[in-house]
């Protein structure tokens, strides 16, 4: 009895991954990040969520979302957004993110699965400090907002507000989130079989 929660942006050039040009043009980094948006829903898919929510900011929402229920973020920095959404939302909830195309339907399972009666939440910290997945059995966002987001301590400061609550708390892996291009290279190489690395391959061999 879980809800899915994948939050995501409108892959227009020079609106997302613009870190990864050059070498990348925005158009392709554009297409990259739409290659990743389709490898975590292809990964999601099996997942036997309850309800599978598109956190989305733009309008041309990605192929494969469309049995999901859209929620339009709110205005306001990235805590606010999310704070907004486990307001939104009862009953366990889990929330990743569009960045880490690596990610397995095997490594979300335990959270889908029968929750633990002894976890109260889920985290999934990032190698560069932040986190790629939260997962709240009581959602509420105030566990979320004044979290300052985009740093290299946001993921830790995160973690300490979640048991300064009380919560008990199961860790998973760190994941690497694509915001450079050799965030993208090393990616790429741990899921040599997605859409992602096929993508990167032809953008990076076009330019050898």
């Amino acid at each position: 009895m879980t809800t899915i929660v994948l939050i995501a942006k409108e892959t227009i050039p020079g609106k997302v991954k613009t870190r990864l040009h050059p070498p990348l043009t925005l158009e392709q980094a554009a297409i990259l990040a739409a290659a990743s948006i389709a490898d975590t829903l292809a990964a999601i898919e099996p997942i036997p969520a309850t309800r599978r929510i598109l956190l989305f900011d733009g309008n041309l929402l990605p192929v494969g979302s469309e049995h999901y229920d859209v929620m339009t973020q709110v205005e306001g920095e990235l805590d606010v957004r999310l704070g907004a959404l486990f307001d939104a939302c009862t009953g366990p909830t889990v929330l990743i993110g569009m960045d880490t195309p690596q990610v397995t339907t095997e490594l979300l399972a335990p959270m889908f699965t029968d929750w633990p009666s002894d976890v109260d939440a889920w985290f999934g910290p990032s190698t560069d400090g932040g986190f790629w997945a939260l997962g709240l059995a009581d959602p509420t966002g105030d566990l979320v907002r004044g979290v300052p987001m985009s740093r290299d301590d946001t993921g830790q400061i995160q973690l300490d507000r979640l048991t300064d609550a009380g919560l008990r708390v199961r860790m998973l892996p760190a994941l690497t989130d694509v915001d450079t291009i050799d965030n993208a290279i090393e990616v790429a190489a741990i899921a040599p079989d997605s859409r992602f690395a096929a993508t990167l391959a032809t953008f990076l061999g076009a330019q050898s």
